[in-house]
């Protein structure tokens, strides 16, 4: 039996979906982006801080679900412009040095696709991440 997690937000979701599926001791989160739970709209045209956002969201999802960014073991990065790569790879092992320093070492397996648009015109980046409970032994 799945687990659903709801998306927390000041501002009323266009569609519902759960911010999170946990089935087993597999964590699925839905793709976040750029886009703050407060307003959802983007606080920046910077590819590097809507990175820091969704990571930021995907952190607190794992900590809703019971886990960690270091039990991610999957994630799929979806860019506008691809040309934004380094900058975004370059926040994300910023991001992991400070919260998950594991994935430093041991990276999850990951996919970066290139996409005409995502579900804003503004958003440049969305991150989507499967993890891992943590072992209760």
């Amino acid at each position: 039996m799945a687990r659903k997690i709801t998306y927390p937000a000041a501002y009323k979701v266009k569609v519902p979906f759960a911010r999170s599926v946990v089935v087993g001791d597999i964590v699925f989160l839905s793709g976040c982006s750029g886009q703050t739970l407060e307003t959802f709209h983007v606080s920046s045209n910077d590819v590097a801080e809507q990175t820091r956002v969704a990571l930021d969201k995907i952190r607190l999802a794992l900590e809703q679900a019971g886990t960690t960014m270091d039990n991610i073991v999957k994630t799929v990065l979806y860019l506008k412009n691809m040309e934004d790569y380094d900058k975004v790879e370059a926040k994300r092992q910023e991001y992991y040095r400070k919260y998950a320093p594991k994935l430093i070492e041991e990276p999850p397996a990951d996919t970066l696709v290139a996409v005409v648009g995502l579900h804003e015109p503004d958003m440049l980046v969305e991150i989507d991440a499967i993890a891992i409970l943590p072992d209760k032994k």
